[in-house]
């Protein structure tokens, strides 16, 4: 006769499923950790690994590199979440989180494009490749394994504490970044003191590891596997089943995409547009998005338990609502603080830029070949995308030259066609030199005076986004555990999850900054989230489920 193991239900959390939760936590932070630094340094890894292109195509392609990690993220899913429902969940996140930890600490070690040229970014690629493949299997697993040991009534709340584990791996990577950058000193950070936050990531490794081995199965894993039911083909159960993979598909587009958008919006793309587009300097960009986090951090919690009252769709649907109906506000609201002479300035002057649509290039050369210097629109553009500009296009006849127009003032760009070799150097030189000096003259500064910036209001905005991370996130992993039968859980949750949070919201800082270097528009990347969200709300009302009453034992 087969053992049956008791499954906890129904009564105050007990010390081992407090320690089930601190120790999945724990580590969850710490692969976030590990995945999120990239992010935060883009900017020093752009000048460090893509040195061989103009500057805007190595900050994109930078972010690039960061989406790499992102885009493996389903495959990942796929094999870590098939050994884990063959092999069992603890295992599997002890692999993950070695692969993670190892090439994290990598990227501290890797030389530069200046010491081994290409080879630098293609390593880099390779081991943010490896980072995501770790990630992939990790999420699925760490989630499943707190929902397996939680009361039905309090599976919201319990899983909410994974949920805050995202959001708490950025915060710690913010602190480290903040108190590197300020120990050594912005000339020491920029040339090494960089590589510190990563190298730091192996005595977190060790730690992480040491307590998640203290863990046992989850209960429910030990009861199928000593009945015999466990799959013998997870992902042909999970996919190859019309049934099961119609609640996969319902799950991304009805739930994880718009999650996904929101929460990258609200905490990636809002760093960046600050560092970016605001021109706040990265220390105290770090310092306002950690704030707003620390703020925002404990309502994961409060809408995970929320979520076991009311439900799981009404608050992740809620979120994602709100997200498309307030960002484009909520990011005019947060240009008006930050940097209120450059708010003004685009107001008092804007700028516009009058050239044939059809000599323009797109402002993104992921190859590096097109240096941006063969029209006079390409010229005028590419200095203004460089520094975030916000600008609007205005169609002038085939054969016209391009100019810049700033408030009343108007320059007219070089015309290549007429230049060559160090003449034309010099003239792409000279005429960069008069619209920075007509940019200032018309009031736009060369960076966000933290004098004048409105600092509570930028932190209410900062707080504004990540609440809205917190309503669709924090219920996001009870919802995706009780929407799969327990023999393919892994699997099936994994997937979903990370095409959602890999490809809808990893691209998000690519594919937005890349719209807006291409219209000229600061705000135009917003419409990516915008419409995600909203086509997640609209699949979601009509074809999502409610599952939280739903008995996951089986």
């Amino acid at each position: 006769m087969a053992t049956t193991y008791p499954l906890p239900k129904h009564h105050a959390a007990t010390s081992s499923e407090k320690m089930v939760i601190a120790a999945s936590s724990l580590g969850t932070v710490f692969e976030w950790y590990d995945f999120y630094l990239y992010g935060l340094l883009a900017t020093f890894i752009s000048s460090q690994f893509f040195a061989g292109v103009n500057e805007t195509t190595g900050f994109i392609l930078a972010l690039a590199a960061f989406a790499a990690g992102f885009a493996v993220r389903p495959f990942g899913a796929i094999v870590f979440g098939r050994i884990g429902d063959l092999v069992g969940r603890k295992n599997t996140f002890l692999v993950t989180m070695g692969i993670m930890g190892a090439s994290t600490f990598a990227v501290g070690l890797l030389p530069n494009y200046a010491t081994i040229g290409v080879a630098a970014p293609l390593l880099l690629v390779s081991l943010r490749i490896l980072q995501g493949l770790a990630l992939g299997g990790q999420y699925g697993g760490a989630a499943t394994y707190v929902a397996e040991h939680a009361p039905d009534h309090k599976r919201g709340l319990y899983t909410s504490w994974i949920q805050t584990t995202a959001t708490l791996g950025l915060f710690a990577s913010l602190l480290v970044v903040i108190g590197v950058r300020w120990g050594l000193g912005e000339e020491a950070f920029t040339g090494w003191g960089w590589r510190i936050p990563f190298l730091a990531s192996a005595v977190l490794l060790v730690l992480s590891l040491w307590i998640r081995l203290q863990l046992n199965e989850s209960p429910v894993y030990r009861q199928m596997k000593a009945e015999g039911k466990t799959s013998k083909s997870p992902l042909k159960e999970s996919f190859g089943n019309w049934f099961n993979l119609r609640f996969v598909l319902i799950a991304l587009f009805g739930a994880v995409a718009g999650q996904a958008v929101v929460w990258y919006t609200g905490q990636f793309y809002a760093l960046f547009f600050l560092e970016k587009v605001m021109k706040v300097d990265g220390v105290t960009a770090n310092v306002l998005i950690a704030v707003a986090l620390a703020l925002g951090t404990p309502f994961f919690v409060l809408f995970g338990a929320l979520s076991d009252r009311i439900g799981r769709k009404p608050i992740i649907l809620a979120g994602c609502a709100l997200a498309a109906a307030s960002y484009f506000p909520l990011f005019h609201a947060l240009t008006d603080a930050a940097n209120p002479a450059l708010a003004e300035a685009q107001a008092r002057a804007p700028i516009s830029v009058r050239a044939n649509p059809g000599e323009c290039s797109f402002q993104f050369d992921p190859v590096g070949k097109n240096k941006f210097d063969a029209s006079s629109c390409d010229i005028a553009k590419a200095y203004l995308a460089k520094g975030g500009y916000n600008y609007e296009n205005v169609a002038a006849a085939p054969g016209d030259i391009a100019a810049i127009r700033i408030g009343g003032q108007n320059l007219v760009a070089p015309d290549p066609a007429k230049l060559t070799g160090a003449a034309r150097k010099d003239a792409i030189k000279a005429y960069q030199e008069a619209v920075k000096a007509a940019l200032a003259g018309a009031g736009y500064p060369a960076k966000a005076d933290l004098a004048a910036m409105n600092v509570p209001m930028v932190i209410a905005v900062l707080f504004a986004l990540v609440l809205l991370v917190t309503m669709v996130y924090g219920p996001i992993a009870a919802m995706l555990v009780e929407l799969f039968p327990s023999r393919i859980r892994y699997t099936s949750m994994s997937l979903p999850y990370h095409l959602g949070n890999g490809w809808f919201g990893g691209f998000l800082p690519t594919t937005a900054f890349a719209v807006t270097a291409a219209t000229g528009d600061i705000y135009a990347g917003l419409w990516y989230p915008v419409i995600i969200a909203a086509l997640t709300v609209a699949v979601g009302l009509v074809l999502l489920p409610e599952t939280n009453k739903r008995n996951i034992d089986a």
